[in-house]
């Protein structure tokens, strides 16, 4: 189930990266790259920082040509997007848990300690997005009020918890896709977000 999931989640976030690009006016290898780094970026990290080589994508080809062309097709289809927006968000919530499941499941069966299985995940899950607004030059979504890489380390947790409980492994992944999904899906809808730290202090 995952790995259809993977599949459309990194082609919806090609997408969305290459609709950043758009309102940034970059041109098309622009928007090539910034929809790879959306798509595959949090994998890459993921991977050098565990030092699991070779890097994922890299065994993978028809993962490169799947995300550049969903990039590139978003420019074709860019005047209709805003129609698909919530379609948009549900696949971009399905990204989201399933790139962190994908990034627990890795560290975990490279034998690393919890909290680095924990980070895996949510480096996996949130990471793209991170490069994508860097190179956009905007604060990553991540750092602002949205519940996202909250929702991230909820479904870690929980595939952890669940494991250590003996629940089976497909029964797991499917009761952590299921609530991850649901708890971003009504985060968006009821607006819910972590506080906010604003500081600005007065030089004489």
């Amino acid at each position: 189930m995952l790995t259809v999931v993977y599949l459309v989640a990194i082609a919806a976030e090609a997408m969305a990266g290459a609709l950043a690009a758009g309102r940034r006016n970059m041109d098309v290898f622009g928007v090539a790259v910034i929809a790879f780094v959306t798509a595959l970026g949090g994998g890459t990290v993921r991977d050098l920082i565990l030092g699991r080589y070779p890097i994922g994508w890299t065994q993978h080809p028809e993962y490169i040509y799947l995300v550049i062309s969903a990039g590139l097709l978003t420019i074709l289809l860019a005047s209709h997007v805003h129609h698909l927006k919530r379609i948009f968000l549900v696949l971009d919530a399905m990204g989201l848990v399933a790139f962190s499941l994908i990034g627990c499941n890795v560290a975990r069966e490279m034998g690393y300690p919890l909290a680095v299985i924990v980070m895996s995940g949510m480096i996996t899950g949130i990471f793209g997005g991170v490069i994508r607004d860097v190179l956009c030059n905007q604060v990553p979504i991540v750092f602002r009020r949205e519940l996202y890489a909250s929702v991230s380390l909820a479904v870690c947790l929980l595939f952890l918890g669940l494991g250590k409980a003996g629940v089976a492994p497909d029964l797991n992944t499917s009761i952590c896709f299921a609530f991850g999904l649901g708890l971003r899906l009504l985060a968006i809808w009821r607006g819910w977000g972590l506080p906010t730290f604003s500081y600005r202090q007065r030089w004489e």
